[in-house]
């Protein structure tokens, strides 16, 4: 289709229609064509993509699926999880009904033999209208107003962190522009402030997330980390990743000394505590105080 003829279509302005072919190429590099005619007229073109085709191969794919939308939804990411659902769906429906049947049969024997499908544990219900919301404001991305405990804040969220609670990373313009954590379990009449605000272009969710252990962060608490695993351990616990800044060293006596820089020393406690007399922590000391009165704070996070 040429310039003119998208414009006369879709009743749009040529300045307009050259706006949807460039979004449309920018969606799909591979999918558009772009041809000059013997009249010099130039033409768009939306060439047929494997995409198109798609369909599952097979139970494994499909247990991958299932195991995602399963894993977002005991989490919850309830939006995600319908998003992935829907994903599912129409893979299926690509499928011959036979082989969709023999797949779904497959997929579930797989999950239970993983333990993902009947895998119990707490975990924070999330309201799935307070998740529309976020979506909204961080595609924006626009600001966030909502009420937490007894004040209203209007925020400029960032982004989500995921762990035993989920947090909503922001900065909070009317204090200051450090970047804050709000359970999202604490947050209620939350409403979309249709005001754009410049996200910080340097700003890593990744990068942020990694300064906790788990993902509740105090600053207070930031700094060096030192494990020491026993010998018995040392082999067992080099299969961990217990933090992507982690360092590991095998020490003369056998032992598997674990580095890293984070802040969250009541996750820290928890995890460590499955590990019993198999791990000395050398650093940070608070840490160490803490392990041995696991009461101390009750374990709860803020």
């Amino acid at each position: 289709m040429t310039l003119e003829e998208i414009s006369a279509e879709f009743g749009v302005s040529e300045r307009t229609a050259q706006r949807m072919v460039r979004a449309l190429g920018e969606a799909l590099p591979h999918a558009v064509e772009v041809r000059d005619g013997d009249d010099r007229r130039r033409r768009w073109r939306l060439k047929e993509t494997p995409i198109a085709r798609l369909r599952l191969d097979g139970a494994d794919e499909l247990e991958a699926l299932e195991a995602a939308i399963g894993a977002l939804g005991a989490q919850g990411g309830e939006r995600q999880a319908r998003a992935l659902g829907g994903l599912r769906d129409r893979l299926m429906a690509a499928l011959p009904a036979s082989r969709a049947r023999a797949a779904e049969a497959d997929a579930d024997a797989l999950l239970e033999a993983h333990g993902v499908a009947t895998r119990p544990g707490p975990a924070v219900m999330a309201d799935p209208d307070l998740n529309d919301i976020l979506a909204e404001a961080l595609r924006g991305p626009f600001r966030l107003a909502f009420s937490y405990g007894q004040e209203r804040r209007v925020v400029e969220p960032y982004g989500i962190l995921i762990g035993s609670r989920r947090y909503l990373v922001a900065r909070q313009p009317a204090k200051d522009h450090a970047l804050r954590h709000f359970r999202l379990d604490r947050i209620t009449d939350a409403q979309v402030v249709r005001e754009v605000f410049a996200r910080d272009p340097g700003f890593s969710l990744a990068d942020h997330a990694a300064r906790a252990f788990g993902s509740y962060q105090a600053e207070a608490e930031f700094g060096e980390v030192v494990w020491r695993f026993s010998a018995d351990a040392a082999e067992r616990a080099a299969e961990w990743r217990f933090h992507p800044t982690q360092i590991t060293e095998r020490l003369p006596d056998g032992r598997l000394e674990v580095r890293f820089t984070a802040s969250g020393w009541l996750e820290m406690a928890w995890h460590l505590l499955s590990w019993g007399d198999s791990v000395e922590v050398v650093a940070p000391r608070e840490l160490s105080t803490l392990l041995a009165d696991p009461k101390r704070n009750n374990g709860v996070l803020p």
